[in-house]
C-alpha cells in the first residue's frame, strides 16, 4: 500500500493576499479556487515541477493563521531558486548548508562546497508567517 502526501492545508488570514503571494511571487501554479458561499473557500495552488499540493482559504481548518512550520520545498538549484524568489520580493533568509559530514544540527553560511544533496537550505515566510525550507537534491554537476 502506498500513502502518498497529496495536499498540505495552510490556515491564512487573507485568502487573496496568500494567493497573489504564492502566485506571483513564489510562481506556485493555481489548479482550484472555488468558493461557494462566503463560509467556505478552497485554494488549490501547486509548486512547479510537484506532485503535491497546498490548500488555504475558507472554512478548511481551525488551525491560527501562520502556524504551519518547516514545510519543505525541494530544488535541483538552490542558488537559482533563491535568486529567483529574491528577486520576485520573497523575504528569504541567507543560504547555509550542513557545516559537517557527521551532521550535528549546525549550519555554516553559503552553499555546500561539495553540492551534496540534502545540505544546503534558505527559508521563508508567507505574509501570514507560514515557514517554508527550500532545501537542495540533485544538483547537477557541471
Amino acid at each position: 500500500m502506498e500513502f502518498r502526501i497529496e495536499v498540505l492545508t495552510l490556515a491564512v488570514a487573507d485568502v487573496d493576499r496568500a494567493v497573489r503571494f504564492y502566485t506571483s511571487q513564489v510562481g506556485f501554479g493555481l489548479d482550484v479556487d472555488y468558493g461557494p458561499h462566503d463560509g467556505f473557500r478552497v485554494v488549490q495552488l501547486t509548486p512547479p515541477g510537484s506532485a503535491a499540493s497546498v490548500q488555504l482559504g475558507v472554512g478548511l481548518t481551525g488551525a491560527a493563521p501562520g502556524s504551519a512550520r518547516d514545510n519543505y520545498l525541494v530544488v535541483a538549484d538552490i542558488e537559482a531558486a533563491h535568486g529567483e524568489l529574491a528577486g520576485r520580493g520573497v523575504p528569504v533568509s541567507e543560504l547555509r548548508h550542513k557545516k559537517s559530514a557527521d551532521w550535528q544540527g549546525d549550519f555554516a553560511p553559503g552553499v555546500d562546497p561539495d553540492r551534496r544533496d540534502y545540505a544546503s537550505f534558505f527559508g521563508f515566510a508567507d505574509p501570514d508567517g507560514n515557514t517554508w525550507v527550500v532545501q537542495e537534491r540533485g544538483y547537477p554537476a557541471r
